[in-house]
């Protein structure tokens, strides 16, 4: 088992050291504090396992993106009938824009 600063896990990751702390402090990442110097040091306890978890993720993460255009689209949709109501209820009124 490896260890790692919460700023070297960060950069490697490209993640946010905040991001790294919340990961930390939900425990989704295991981590040791360790004193040094008269400081508490938190250093990311590493495994093997964990690069194919994180190949994992990524793959999911591209799989959502199809799935977000339709949710865009059908947005886009609804922003247009929004329109149009509005446009319709503004002439029943008599406003002029």
């Amino acid at each position: 088992m490896e260890r790692m600063p919460i700023k070297t896990y960060a950069t490697r990751n490209k993640l946010s050291m905040f991001n790294v702390v919340k990961m930390i402090k939900s425990g989704a990442l295991k981590s040791e504090v360790v004193e040094e110097d008269g400081k508490e040091v938190t250093y990311i306890l590493i495994d093997e396992n964990e690069e194919p978890l994180k190949r994992q993720t990524e793959s999911k993460g591209k799989a959502k993106a199809p799935d977000l255009a339709e949710k865009v689209a059908r947005l886009e949709q609804d922003v247009a009938i929004l329109k149009r109501e509005l446009d319709a209820l503004k002439m029943s009124v008599g406003i002029q824009s």
